[in-house]
């Protein structure tokens, strides 16, 4: 079986999986969901993350380099996998945190109230928690998706479930990217930073406001124009910093 089909499976396991621990953590246990609701995480509309297919193909391949012990000790070669598996989930969150912010003036997330954060994009909090999740995948998931990857090379036919998972996925993400194109518009036009989930919350306390129903897996789906929206939640967005003109 191809790594290319090996790494495409586990990057729909990672996005659907990453989208189930999301949906929970900010369900019981994020302090910025006080009201305890039902939140539709991420990016795109549909229940994956992709942020979280890529680090379990990350984390699968760097759990993969065991056999090359690059120091003598078993032990100590364990805890620099798993130090690796943190550095890398963290850089990546820190890639795609920089690449919205500077392309689309979009902040995906907030750690800006995190302590040791780095323009609100990583933290050590969050850091951690990467290295627990390595932890748990290494010692834990990592021998059942071996076993996994083995019944898919048993199972190929399976392949055409992933086929259909990555179209849905490639619609979902350019709907989003339309979506993000209108938030840059605004941002740009405005000189703020708009931060998407403040976007959501907002159109979902309008919905609770009217009553109206709430659609669970269409948080931007709105009666009035989205502009409104936005211009309602200004004052809540970031300023952008104007860059200074140099003097000759």
């Amino acid at each position: 079986m191809s790594l290319f089909l090996k790494l495409a499976f586990l990057f729909f396991i990672g996005s659907v999986s990453g989208w189930v621990m999301e949906l929970l953590f900010r369900r019981f246990f994020s302090s910025s969901n006080p009201e305890r609701k039902w939140i539709n995480p991420g990016f795109c509309t549909g229940p994956y993350l992709p942020l979280y297919g890529n680090g379990l193909c990350v984390m699968f391949l760097i759990a993969g380099m065991e056999e090359r012990q690059f120091v003598a000790d078993s032990v100590w070669s364990k805890v620099l996998l798993l130090l690796l598996m943190s550095a890398a989930m963290t850089a990546i969150e820190y890639v795609v945190g920089v690449i919205s912010l500077k392309v689309t003036s979009v902040r995906l997330w907030d750690y800006s109230y995190e302590w040791g954060n780095i323009q609100g994009i990583i933290c050590p909090k969050f850091s951690l928690a990467w290295t627990v999740l390595g932890v748990i995948y290494y010692f834990l998931i990592h021998p059942y998706i071996l076993g996994a990857l083995s019944w898919l090379s048993q199972n190929l036919a399976f392949s055409f479930v992933i086929g259909l998972f990555f179209g849905f996925l490639i619609v979902d993400v350019v709907q989003s990217a339309h979506l993000v194109s209108r938030l840059k518009q605004f941002a740009e036009e405005n000189n703020v930073i708009v931060r998407y989930e403040a976007v959501k919350a907002g159109i979902r306390r309008r919905y609770e406001h009217t009553r109206q129903k709430y659609r669970f897996f269409r948080p931007f789906q709105t009666d009035i124009p989205l502009t409104v929206h936005l211009n309602g939640l200004k004052a809540s967005f970031e300023q952008r910093k104007r860059r200074r003109k140099l003097k000759d």
